[in-house]
């Protein structure tokens, strides 16, 4: 079975990702490599903060590495909080407190002019190594108040388009059936299927070799 490090250290984050991912692949996250430093988040971009946790990780801990990057966007914020949506209210990323700072940064706004949407940006490296970039988009609006106990980060504001519920207010199926993480993971999961088939195919060639 090939091993397939999720580079988060966010238990939410990666109860998610593992429910998204095809079965076949022994999948590990940052808690099973003690020994190993994550990258800083540097980059001004999601695709940039993405592309540098997975190369990083893939080159220091030697396995399969997927990561990624997410942001919410508020048009009447100018696209803000964007890629500091995680340290929108201080380095100590509480989610408690990047919600209040938004909501009054938001305040006076009517629902209706209050549009957003989550982007994210998923990354699979292998080595140091680039193999696979994909995007995914969920547009919908910021909520007047937090509802909801589901999920995590601004779910219990966001209210995807075509809903009447925030995120927070789904199950985690439903979440998963329409996230923004959800769609740019689909996008890469042919990229991981076509790596676990010639890790496959490579496995049976030894097997017959030694044979």
């Amino acid at each position: 079975m090939t091993d397939l490090l999720v580079a988060t250290a966010n238990p939410g984050k990666a109860r998610e990702i593992k429910a998204l991912l095809p079965t076949g692949f022994n999948l590990l996250t940052l808690a099973d490599f003690p020994e190993y430093s994550p990258a800083e988040e540097t980059g001004d971009t999601l695709a940039g903060n993405a592309r540098e946790k997975a190369l990083a990780a893939s080159k220091g801990t030697g396995v399969l590495t997927l990561a990624e990057d997410s942001g919410l966007e508020v048009d009447a914020l100018g696209g803000a909080p964007g890629v500091h949506s995680a340290r929108y209210a201080g380095p100590d990323q509480d989610s408690r407190k990047n919600i209040q700072r938004l909501l009054r940064e938001l305040e006076g706004v009517p629902e209706q002019e209050r549009s957003a949407r989550f982007r994210c940006v998923a990354v699979l490296a292998v080595s140091g190594k680039l193999l696979a970039e994909e995007e995914g988009v969920l547009e919908g609006r910021i909520a007047l108040s937090p509802r909801g106990v589901q999920g995590f980060g601004y779910d219990p504001v966001f209210i995807p388009e075509g809903n009447d519920r925030t995120l927070a207010e789904l199950t985690p199926e439903e979440k998963n059936r329409l996230s923004h993480r959800g769609r740019a993971l689909s996008r890469l999961v042919p990229s991981l299927e076509r790596l676990f088939s010639a890790s496959e195919a490579g496995t049976k060639v030894a097997k017959g070799a030694e044979a």
